[in-house]
């Protein structure tokens, strides 16, 4: 090799480690994975099943006290979720102020998420996903209806169409958890076989309205930005 060959490939060398060096730094102030990328938990969710409901949070620095420009924006953003001197709209104002990882923008779309989720791994009996998705009182309910679908060999041909529509009920704060309530109006098609292939109940032909009201709660101020679903209600 000659030296000129040997010269450029040490300062190759040398400025490869001084940008590692640079480039490898932390200064402290990077997001954690869930934040630079706060929807990765829908594609790991349904892969590892060891999310409930992912939310963006922000970097949790101090914000400079509200403006009235900002508050009034804050107010017409709200007002997409709440009307306005209406107790659910105190409601989502006092979380917020409380709670800075809250929006229902971003809540709404995460329970729309865990929604789909849920009904779809009970319908195919999968206990796995649904385990850390529901509180245990909730899984036990689930989990019990399961098994008494497997015991008659039943099974389910079940395809989940959409959401239509999904509104925060309520908001509130109980011992230090945050419980907010939300109302589904979806559409599925389902159909219930025995284990001769005859249906028992449903139709798998026909497209059903569904209305459900459920319940997710987390602790308050967590860093954890994950949610369980503590109470369901059909309409």
């Amino acid at each position: 090799m000659s030296f000129t060959s040997l010269f450029f490939l040490i300062l190759a060398v040398v400025l490869f480690a001084y940008l590692r060096s640079i480039l490898g730094r932390r200064t402290g102030n990077e997001r954690s994975h869930h934040e630079s990328n706060p929807y990765q938990q829908k594609t790991d969710s349904r892969q590892a099943n060891d999310n409930v409901i992912a939310l963006p949070r922000r970097d949790g620095e101090e914000e400079a006290p509200a403006s009235g420009s900002d508050e009034e924006e804050l107010k017409e953003q709200l007002s997409k979720f709440a009307d306005p001197d209406t107790p659910l709209f105190d409601q989502i104002t006092d979380l917020m102020s409380k709670d800075d990882n809250f929006h229902p923008e971003p809540f709404l779309d995460g329970a729309r998420m865990a929604y789909e989720m849920i009904v779809t791994a009970y319908s195919s009996g999968d206990r796995k996903t649904l385990k850390s998705l529901l509180s245990k009182d909730v899984f036990d309910s689930f989990s019990g209806a399961i098994d008494d679908r497997e015991s008659r060999q039943e099974t389910v041909d079940f395809t989940f169409i959409g959401i239509d529509k999904a509104q925060l009920a309520a908001v509130m704060i109980v011992d230090q958890e945050i419980q907010v309530t939300v109302q589904f109006s979806s559409q599925l098609i389902s159909a219930t076989k025995n284990e001769d292939g005859a249906i028992v109940d449903g139709d798998p032909e026909q497209i059903v309205d569904v209305k459900d009201i459920w319940t997710f709660a987390r602790p308050l101020k967590s860093r954890d930005p994950n949610w369980k679903l503590i109470a369901t209600e059909a309409v």
